[in-house]
């Protein structure tokens, strides 16, 4: 019905682009002209000035598309999988191992890959590829990606999330971004095992521990919190047309930092909730194996190496370095859940209260007898001071210590991309967004403040010693010669007390702890010990002390069973 010549070629060859604008197909010149057409079924007398090609159904009035939270929380996956492959770990954790994971999840939850009647299903619309149509072919790939369509055609969530694309957009479009914000917060909801953030750092603790990873828990919680993985405002990495506001933020915005305890039951209920086999055999080539792991903390505490003996001692002993008890199977409740990296600090814990006793006299009064050798002797290496070693740990210890809670004190919660919880608002905090980075940049230059240094590269070490320095800070050569004695052809130390932490464990499962901890019911040279561990685990000295007790239990086990004639924590 475009009769007109083209201004540029003067060529009568009209096509219509998808928003219904006629453009030649001779040079490709685009006009403003539209095809109208009058639809008579629509209302009598009104015209349609455009014809276009179906708009996508994710697409609104705002810029944005429909997303589902599901979809959210596989993007945070995604990349947290990046920066954890970024920092060394095999490729395969994202491509196949958490990839399957999180399908299995979405399965078991009924928020995708199920069959639901047909009247009571949502498609879930992929923002991998905003370009493409929605009826054009899914991609079908392994990789842990923003789609969810498998290789049947468009997903379907569970009709208990949301019933119909339509009602739930209109119930949700006021208070949240996405289409399923407020459904997703319905406390009928509470049974099911609902994802939230601490639950993706579990997912990539699982993945970990099923590829034997050389990461413990509490390296990764230390690395989320130094910014090297996204956990934190990790929603700023959403795509523009991800739209958060109202009550998406209380799925997403984290203001805490991850809790262990957390993360790890969370990871557990996960693994149970999948139905998981048995994990891979954690052996005694293993990154997680107790002596693998006390070599390691052994040289961050910069403790001598010839303690690594006595711990693989104390690991036969007590049966704790065996391939059962040390492999997690899922749903199995006879078994004791591991924490890998706790169990390795308790043994060295344990180990220096069988050498030097920890009770605020023995192990001062060894350090004087190996400071007046030293003096006298200069043959051989030297012998280790305990005191002296007490000085150089806690003055590095606190050091650092300060240095973290500087940090956290001083770190910004808020994120740089602003956030609203409703439409109404955006513009009001959009401009008062703009004026406080106004303010900050203007006093920033009137004080001369720097700008803060960049993020160190992660570290698998938070304490380094080197032998080489000349102040004498390092002990990793130094000789426990002064403190044992060799009886039968074996080395065994030369102090035949040892006092326990607790007589009986705690049976209360209320309690959440197997023994009770106070400090001042403990010498400080013991409290000293589990603070210098609690800090390279970023955790509680309670839970290390836990651990102990379990292994005092287990090593004197035989002596505990007897009846003792008064009573009395130390034992000969």
């Amino acid at each position: 019905d475009f009769n007109e010549r083209c201004a540029q070629c003067s060529e009568v060859n009209w096509g219509l682009t998808d928003g219904g604008r006629f453009y030649c197909r001779s040079c490709h010149n685009v006009t403003e002209r539209t095809r109208e057409v009058v639809n008579t079924d629509f209302i009598s007398n009104a015209r349609i000035h455009t014809i276009s090609k179906g708009l996508r159904k994710q697409e609104k009035t705002d810029g944005g598309c429909e997303w589902y939270v599901c979809e959210g929380f596989q993007l945070v996956l995604k990349k947290q999988a990046e920066a954890l492959e970024a920092l060394g770990v095999c490729p395969q954790m994202k491509d196949e191992i958490l990839y399957n994971f999180w399908r299995c999840y979405l399965q078991k939850s009924k928020q995708a890959y199920c069959n639901r009647p047909a009247g009571e299903t949502v498609k879930v619309l992929s923002v991998c590829d905003s370009s493409t149509d929605v009826d054009s072919e899914p991609e079908k790939s392994s990789r842990l990606h923003l789609s969810l369509s498998d290789s049947e055609g468009d997903l379907q969530t569970d009709c208990s999330f949301a019933s119909s694309t339509s009602k739930v957009s209109e119930s949700t479009s006021v208070c949240s971004g996405s289409v399923d914000g407020s459904l997703y917060l319905m406390k009928n909801q509470k049974e099911k095992l609902r994802m939230t953030m601490p639950m993706t750092l579990s997912f990539c603790y699982m993945a970990l521990l099923w590829l034997r990873e050389p990461m413990t828990l509490s390296d990764l919680l230390r690395f989320v919190v130094e910014g090297h993985i996204p956990y934190l405002n990790v929603f700023q990495h959403f795509p523009e047309k991800m739209k958060l506001c109202g009550l998406d933020l209380k799925i997403f915005c984290v203001e805490s930092w991850p809790v262990y305890e957390e993360v790890y039951n969370k990871m557990l209920e996960l693994a149970a909730f999948l139905d998981l086999p048995r994990f891979p055999d954690i052996t005694d080539s293993c990154f997680l194996h107790p002596d693998m792991l006390c070599m390691k903390y052994l040289m961050e505490a910069n403790l001598p190496d010839e303690l690594h003996n006595w711990t693989c001692r104390v690991v036969k002993k007590i049966c704790i370095g065996e391939v059962d008890f040390l492999t997690l199977v899922p749903g199995n409740k006879s078994t004791r859940k591991v924490k890998y990296d706790v169990l390795a600090a308790a043994v060295i814990v344990v180990v220096l209260k069988l050498l030097f006793l920890l009770d605020d006299h023995y192990e001062w009064l060894l350090s004087d007898f190996a400071e007046e050798r030293n003096k006298n002797n200069k043959e051989g290496g030297p012998y280790f001071e305990f005191k002296k070693w007490y000085k150089v740990i806690k003055c590095s210890l606190d050091a650092e210590q300060k240095k973290l809670d500087e940090e956290r004190a001083k770190y910004l919660w808020r994120c740089e991309k602003p956030l609203f919880y409703s439409a109404k608002k955006k513009s009001k905090v959009l401009k008062r967004r703009q004026m406080v980075v106004n303010l900050q940049n203007q006093f920033g230059k009137l004080s001369g403040s720097v700008r803060p240094a960049e993020k160190p590269n992660p570290s698998s070490f938070q304490l380094s010693w080197s032998e080489e320095n000349t102040d004498g800070s390092c002990f990793h050569g130094h000789s426990l010669k002064g403190i044992l004695q060799e009886k039968c052809g074996l080395l065994t130390a030369m102090n035949p007390d040892y006092w326990l932490c607790t007589v009986k464990l705690c049976t209360e499962k209320l309690c959440g702890h197997l023994a009770h901890y106070r400090e001042v019911d403990f010498p400080q040279s013991y409290h000293f010990v589990l603070r210098l561990f609690s800090f390279l685990l970023r955790i509680q000295p309670s839970y290390i002390h836990d651990e102990v007790c379990v292994i005092e239990h287990k090593l004197f086990n035989k002596k505990l069973c007897k009846k003792p004639k008064y009573n009395t924590g130390l034992r000969k």
